[in-house]
């Protein structure tokens, strides 16, 4: 069998001039990365005049068995081209520590995936190094601004911004910088990030416009003074020459599929520690120009999906018309107890168990955002016909069809049928919603997200996070979407609640104002922003030979 690396480099790419044009997209408009991939200036070129129809594709709450939704989504949208409609796929960047580290990339795999893979999970079009290079400037001129003998008062201890490095390193998490005599700065207790957590990463994906980006950036809260008023990156003079770094960057990156469909491919943030989707930018574009769009958000539907409907589509006025969410039988055994080591096994007990999860996912998007969706069971050679039948049995209780989708062994084709339901969903009359709305205050939204979507019995404020809140209503903040950090792995807050809990207590320990991105931020649990690797990191299995051929990248 093919390895997804193997199956991308037998595929001759067209000339991305080629799928410009077949997605309408002026060559004046384009800004060339090599043959195979381009920035799009969106200003010039590129409105097609169209209202395309946008698809959702989200997911069951991950395990370690994989539930595969980018795959799904770019299959999607070659399965939209196989029956005749315009598509096009927006797709998030992938950040080089979860490449080196044990997540994997986001291209896709077999027979689903954007090209040039090797490009798209390494350096792609620089926008990772361009986002770190204008957080840390932001860092350095904070640093300076004190050492140069701090006229704004900046307290030291109440600094919160950080360093970025786009790689999963775990010494980096807690560090004392600025020692060895006074040339060499103030001492102080720092901290990095990885890039795809900074702040500048949600300001990229959700301004509007060059203009929109360096506004965003000015309005970033960089800490406190000593009488607890924030500085921002305005006061520092910092967002010009910011914007400067990332005036290329705000620019979508277009590539193809392995079938040749166009794909914008933009912007990165996580969404267990931000807000998981790709640019907005990227996202409206491929509205004027396509009929359908299919995009992703990140990890479960409590994460990428809560976040992609309460920020992004309410800060960016867009709508989706549907939803896709995926599922495996061999995840959803997993959150029925079973062992890893036993899910190629049929189990009937442990997916019956295991089903609630993917349940609790269609009610929150048929009910608390009120979407019509469809379940996409992305089939494994081990999956056994009573497996595949119980399903979608269960999932016809609350009137949500289950197909199968065999695009990473079929590609487009192997989603037609999926495409035919999405189709027909998008037609559907729908009453989008939000689970919260904005004049609600900070406590009450951060509930509202906890019992609607996550199905918490209460929520508990640490002292501090409590005080925060207060302060962050006095300052003025209190207006904005909340932006829940937690556990990707669980609807709770602790990793090791998998299935459908409910009747817990979520605990929010911090809050912090990312006033740039236009959002709160509630700390639950033990996230952290800057991951480490494992113990077998997969940067040990990849190669480069004489040739400059890459090997081992999935």
């Amino acid at each position: 069998m093919k390895s997804d690396i193997e199956i991308a480099q037998s595929v001759q790419p067209r000339p991305i001039d080629e799928i410009a044009r077949a997605a309408g997209i002026d060559p004046s408009a384009l800004e060339h990365y090599g043959k195979y991939k381009a920035k799009v200036n969106t200003g010039r070129g590129a409105d097609g005049g169209k209202q395309g129809k946008l698809v959702l594709v989200t997911a069951i709450t991950p395990t370690p068995a994989g539930e595969g939704k980018t795959t799904t989504t770019v299959g999607l949208a070659d399965g939209l081209r196989k029956i005749g409609k315009q598509a096009m796929v927006a797709l998030r960047e992938p950040s080089l520590g979860p490449v080196f580290g044990i997540k994997g990339g986001a291209a896709g795999g077999g027979w689903a995936q954007v090209i040039p893979m090797e490009d798209i999970n390494l350096h792609f079009t620089g926008d990772m190094h361009a986002i770190g290079a204008a957080n840390n400037l932001l860092a350095a001129m904070l640093d300076n601004h004190i050492y140069q003998g701090n006229p704004l008062n900046i307290d030291p201890r109440r600094i919160t911004w950080h360093r970025c490095v786009d790689m999963n390193d775990r010494q980096l998490r807690f560090l004392t910088d600025g020692l060895g005599g006074r040339v060499n700065g103030v001492p102080r207790e720092d901290f990095y990030d990885i890039t795809v957590a900074s702040e500048v990463m949600a300001v990229l994906c959700l301004a509007s416009d060059l203009a929109d980006l360096k506004a965003r950036l000015a309005r970033i809260v960089v800490g406190y003074t000593y009488e607890d008023d924030p500085v921002t990156a305005g006061q520092l003079r910092a967002a010009g020459a910011m914007a400067a770094l990332l005036k290329d960057a705000i620019k979508p990156n277009l590539v193809q599929t392995l079938e040749g469909t166009p794909a914008f491919l933009h912007g990165g943030p996580f969404a267990n520690i931000a807000h998981g989707c790709n640019s907005v930018t990227s996202t409206k574009a491929a509205l004027k120009l396509s009929d359908y769009v299919v995009t992703e958000a990140g990890f479960g539907a409590d994460l990428g999906a809560e976040k992609f409907f309460d920020i992004k589509c309410r800060m960016a006025g867009i709508t989706p018309s549907a939803v896709v969410l995926v599922a495996t039988v061999r995840a959803l055994k997993h959150h029925g107890g079973a062992l890893n080591a036993d899910l190629a096994r049929e189990d009937l007990g442990a997916l019956d168990r295991g089903i609630p999860n993917l349940l609790r996912h269609i009610e929150n998007i048929t009910q608390v955002y009120g979407l019509p969706a469809v379940v996409a069971i992305n089939r494994f050679p081990g999956d056994t016909q009573a497996e595949l039948d119980l399903v979608e049995e269960r999932c016809r209780t609350l009137g949500i069809n289950a197909l199968l989708s065999e695009v990473w062994a079929k590609g487009g084709a192997g989603g037609a049928a999926l495409a035919e339901e999405v189709v027909r969903l998008c037609e559907q009359p729908s009453a989008f919603r939000y689970s919260y709305e904005l004049d609600m205050g900070i406590r009450e939204k951060v509930r509202a997200i906890a019992k609607r979507v996550y199905r918490a019995a209460e929520v508990s404020f640490s002292a501090a996070a409590s005080k925060q809140a207060d302060r962050l209503e006095a300052l003025g903040f209190g207006g904005l979407p909340i932006c829940i950090a937690k556990t990707q792995y669980s609807f709770s807050d602790d990793p090791n609640l998998v299935g459908a809990p409910e009747g817990f207590t979520l605990t929010v320990r911090n809050l912090k104002v990312s006033a740039g991105a236009g959002f709160l931020v509630a700390l639950t649990g033990d996230i952290m922003t800057m991951p480490g690797l494992p113990r077998v990191p997969a940067a040990e299995k990849i190669d480069v030979d004489e040739n400059g051929v890459i090997s081992g990248l999935f």
